[in-house]
């Protein structure tokens, strides 16, 4: 595997194609801009826990790309 840089684009791109795409903007709406309380109560964890999701898969991307760049800096294959 040859990593080149350690920014986590794989993950940041699958957390935008699930967020831009017309069911995940809808649950975004529904989330915080809904007129209705019941439909804000029960999107807004939903939610919150996919971002916590994404921001955990983002940063073990960061952490396993950072390992691979010392590692291969060290000269070790």
């Amino acid at each position: 595997m040859h990593v080149r840089t350690r920014w986590p684009w794989i993950s940041l791109l699958l957390g935008a194609v699930v967020v831009l795409n017309p069911v995940g903007l809808e649950f975004l709406h529904s989330a915080f801009f809904a007129s209705e309380q019941l439909a804000r109560n029960i999107a807004q964890p939903i939610v919150l826990i996919a971002l916590a999701v994404m921001v955990m898969a983002v940063m073990l991307e960061w952490l396993m790309r950072s390992f691979l760049v010392k590692r291969r800096a060290r000269g070790a294959s």
